[in-house]
């Protein structure tokens, strides 16, 4: 019996997997490689890889309690097409990723919860990732709060934006428009929007 399990949970993904993966399913590319950034617990990663297949999920994260979270809820709920945990930083120039050898390259980058608990430097990083890794028709999916004309979409949001500032002053719920503009600067158009429970939002780019 093995007395050691690092997986950790994160409450909210139980209320939002479901609703992710409606949207997934009608944007993805229907075969390659989906690049999770920050993949956190790696709940995520579990719930959506067999359900995308043959699509394979390649999970990642900066912190490595959380990989090793990932690698135990991988070996706890294994799927063929479901990849090791590997250590990406989004603010570096280069990801570990683009010097490895791919089975199938990366058609999409799916990104949940992390530009508001990050500094903004991660959100360029990331669109900048995107950029250099995808091809044209790529899809790069993001899933969060933001505000929409620098104003909250709800009370809770913007208590849940104060509470991220206390915490961190780099933090904080980002502004859709000012993400759109830095997206559209890498070669990255909007493709749409879809309103999300718990006032979070889908944002879909493609790669032009």
């Amino acid at each position: 019996m093995n007395i050691s399990d690092d997986r950790q949970y994160a409450p909210a993904t139980q209320r939002n997997r479901e609703p992710i993966l409606e949207v997934l399913l009608e944007v993805l590319p229907s075969s390659g490689t989906v690049l999770e950034i920050s993949s956190g617990t790696g709940e995520h990663a579990v719930f959506f890889a067999p359900r995308l297949a043959p699509r394979r999920w390649q999970p990642s994260d900066l912190n490595p309690i959380a990989r090793a979270s990932i690698a135990a809820w991988c070996k706890f709920e294994p799927a063929e097409n479901l990849e090791a945990p590997i250590n990406i930083d989004a603010r570096d120039s280069v990801w570990s990723i683009e010097r490895q050898e791919l089975s199938e390259p990366i058609r999409a980058i799916v990104n949940i919860n992390m530009i508001h608990i990050s500094p903004w430097s991660a959100c360029l990083g990331l669109l900048a990732g995107a950029n250099r890794i995808l091809p044209s028709g790529g899809i790069l999916y993001l899933y969060g709060p933001y505000k929409q004309g620098r104003t909250h979409t709800a009370p809770s949001n913007e208590m849940f934006d104060e509470s991220l500032q206390l915490q961190n002053p780099e933090w904080g719920v980002r502004n859709l428009e000012d993400v759109v503009n830095v997206a559209q600067d890498q070669k990255l158009a909007l493709l749409k929007v879809v309103a999300m429970p718990a006032n979070n939002l889908s944002v879909v780019f493609q790669k032009q």
